[in-house]
């Protein structure tokens, strides 16, 4: 029994994918393991959106050598598909696979024999036009489940459509067939993950279905505690899925809406499909339906063209917004989008000095939204994280919690008491006795 190692970089798709290409090996009687227990075979998925993905590649790829020298290793991913000849070249990788092909890689690779040279299976782009469903499961407390592919926007920072292809869905009755295999595991809490999940509902090219119908499916599904909303755009974000979360059973108080400017002329130049008025609507919205929800936002620091002027423009919109935290990304270019052929590029030091800057307001907004709501009870579910005795877990409105560590708590739901803030910047609870939640 040949075992195989895996290693993913990036983001919640990413992961769900791994662990879906995992469980096929398996399937096939490989044997799953960890890096460092020598595999035969390693598959190493790939992002595109971090900074130096080559360096990241080149690293894992030395290290898994260094762990299992006659190994087979395979390169997969965003990073793969945008660069695979480039990948080919790194010492000690055997295969290079596309988009259009990892989700075959068991097949295309038969049986993983070494060859003299990297083999590269990676059609273009326009090729990656089939859904392939995907969840992650046993890995983690929750799960992500992949709901959408691929996008037809065309942000100038972008090279997400020259990586993953145009934008594609399943079905609303093949997620309720995944969401229900999921309910029978006993995850607690399902996240839906995409590119762009907003713009869910397009199969063979033609749109069939809508983003708020599959929430309102899915939100009937019995055994799941809680589903959450990775990440969606403003201008589809809708009232009618915002009115929806704030009156659901299962979908929790928490919304995660990219930005990347609060200003209309960085927003213009980034291509980007709303306004700043529009962003402010619709957390507007949020908070007059759901005071207590999380709102975290996206945002890039020194896009070409971004003067002082304009990036306090985005600085001081941010402060005056009732939002929960931010994710702060320092621009860095990237080949093939249209952003490198802009005048007005900002020095790396103004970057990191603007990107600081914001993450200093991350961290005050996030505190005052988690004293906001000391006092008040929330449901928490508890993960397998522990540091000094202490155990931690999430709100349904994405507070992180510290307790006293009890295994019996691991993967479990409690209604709790929000105390207050401690040093490591988590919300201390009510210790006695908590009553737990009716499942």
């Amino acid at each position: 029994m040949k075992k195989v190692a895996f290693y993913t970089l990036g983001c919640k798709l990413n992961y769900s994918e791994t662990s879906t290409i995992s469980r096929m090996f398996e399937n096939k009687g490989y044997q799953k393991v960890e890096f460092d227990q020598t595999p035969d075979i390693f598959i190493i998925n790939t992002c595109s959106v971090t900074e130096n993905a080559d360096k990241k590649c080149k690293k894992i790829v030395k290290e898994a050598k260094k762990i299992s020298p006659n190994s087979y290793v395979t390169i997969i991913g965003c990073y793969a598909q945008l660069k695979p000849q480039e990948i080919a070249t790194i010492k000690g990788v055997d295969a290079v696979l596309g988009a259009a092909e990892k989700f075959r890689l068991i097949e295309l690779l038969d049986g993983f024999a070494k060859e003299q040279e990297a083999k590269v299976l990676a059609s273009e782009i326009q090729e990656a036009t089939v859904f392939n469903n995907a969840f992650s499961i046993n890995d983690r407390t929750r799960t992500f489940l992949k709901v959408q592919d691929g996008c037809n926007y065309g942000c100038a920072f972008c090279t997400i459509p020259l990586a993953r292809g145009k934008s594609r869905s399943d079905s609303i009755a093949n997620i309720l067939d995944s969401a229900r295999e999921i309910a029978a595991s006993d995850v607690k809490e399902v996240v839906l993950t995409g590119v762009n999940i907003g713009d869910f509902g397009i199969q063979d090219g033609k749109r069939k279905e809508r983003f708020a119908d599959l929430v309102t499916a899915l939100d009937e599904i019995e055994g799941i505690n809680r589903f959450r909303i990775s990440s969606i755009e403003p201008n589809l974000l809708t009232n009618e899925t915002i009115e929806f979360v704030s009156r659901s059973k299962r979908f929790v108080p928490h919304f995660h809406i990219p930005l990347q400017s609060g200003s209309n002329t960085m927003l213009r130049a980034m291509g980007r499909r709303y306004l700043r008025e529009l962003y402010e609507d619709r957390v507007s919205k949020i908070k007059t339906l759901m005071p207590h929800c999380c709102i975290g936002v996206d945002v890039i620091v020194g896009f070409p063209g971004e003067t002082e002027e304009l990036f306090l423009e985005t600085y001081n919109f941010l402060n005056e917004l009732p939002i929960s935290y931010l994710h702060v990304f320092t621009y860095s270019e990237r080949a093939n989008t249209r952003a490198t052929e802009m005048g007005g590029v900002v020095p790396m030091k103004v970057r990191n000095e603007r990107s600081k800057m914001l993450r200093i307001l991350s961290e005050k907004k996030r505190r005052q939204f988690y004293q906001e709501n000391l006092g008040k009870t929330y449901t928490v579910l508890f993960e397998e994280d522990v540091e000094e005795g202490k155990m931690h877990g999430f709100t349904e409105n994405y507070i992180r919690v510290s307790a006293k560590y009890d295994p019996m708590l691991i993967n479990e739901t409690k209604l709790v008491q929000l105390v207050e803030i401690n040093e490591k910047g988590s919300v201390d609870i009510e210790e006695p006795e908590i009553v737990y939640e009716k499942h």
